[in-house]
């Protein structure tokens, strides 16, 4: 029973893999590894969260779409994957706090630049603001690519799931393709 198992489970993950493999995802999810969170130490609000103008870098990891639905913890509270076999590469992220920053519930609280750097190589580089707003979203200019991300030179969608046990961000993002482009336009 064992020995099936796992043999059902490495089948499973080899096809999570293969079924992403030589074509790029349009559609992935993103955990933030909350213990790679850094900020500055001013300036912040009393609450001890980030002010308007304070930078920060962070980590996570990439998953397939739809990993996170329902604002499920992609990270472990020691920073490790949730689902190591599902991780399809890293994202970084550094910018700055703006306007009421992490005291924000609503509107534009970071500008940010993402780097998604998938594990066969590809990157996809995007720049512009993230909105506080779980479930609403926002629109992010492609700044560079490489890989077969290379014809995307458009605009990514973003959309903030929610905040993860940890306090780490967990979110969505979409590359528009036929008809869904001229939602992004």
């Amino acid at each position: 029973m064992i020995k099936q198992l796992l043999l059902a489970t490495a089948l499973t993950s080899v096809a999570a893999c293969d079924a992403y493999a030589g074509e790029a995802l349009t559609r992935f999810d993103v955990a933030e590894d909350h213990t790679r969170f850094v900020f500055a130490d001013k300036p912040v609000h009393e609450s001890g969260m980030p002010a308007h103008g304070n930078p920060f870098v962070t980590q996570g990891y990439i998953y397939p779409a739809d990993t996170l639905a329902g604002n499920i913890d992609g990270v472990l509270e020691d920073g490790s994957p949730a689902f190591p076999d599902k991780v399809l590469g890293t994202w970084t992220c550094d910018g700055w706090f703006v306007g009421e920053g992490g005291d924000a519930k609503t509107g534009v609280w970071l500008v940010s630049r993402q780097i998604m750097q998938f594990d066969n190589g590809d990157v996809v580089i995007t720049q512009g603001t993230e909105l506080a707003d779980a479930g609403v979203t926002n629109t992010r200019p492609i700044t560079g690519a490489t890989g077969d991300y290379a014809e995307f030179d458009d605009v990514m969608l973003q959309t903030l799931i929610g905040f993860t046990s940890h306090f780490g961000v967990n979110a969505t993002f979409e590359i528009p393709q036929g008809e869904d482009h001229a939602y992004a336009n």
